[in-house]
């Protein structure tokens, strides 16, 4: 099982897998929780009062925000030149 996600991930080894995993990971929560005191820059209540439309658009903010940090993650963990394929399909998106 694991070494079938380590051909998936195109990992070098179950080490490198788990880099990854953590980079991943790690980002997804950089990125909830920089959106936040992006948003209260921005002063988005003053502009938007229902919670709806204040979740969608921190939702649709945090997807940008995840990319950057996990490139900045990747450049810490040393691993740029694997999480730069993942970069680039967001950047030609």
């Amino acid at each position: 099982m694991i070494n079938n996600l380590v051909s998936f991930f195109g990992a070098n080894s179950k080490f490198h897998l788990l880099k990854i995993f953590i980079i991943f990971g790690l980002a997804g929560s950089f990125s909830v929780i920089l959106s936040d005191p992006l948003l209260q820059l921005v002063s988005i209540e003053n502009f938007i009062s229902n919670k709806f439309f204040y979740w969608l658009i921190r939702l649709i903010l945090i997807f940008p925000i995840y990319q950057f940090v996990l490139i900045g993650l990747a450049l810490v963990f040393g691993e740029f030149r694997y999480f730069k394929k993942f970069f680039t399909k967001f950047i030609k998106f």
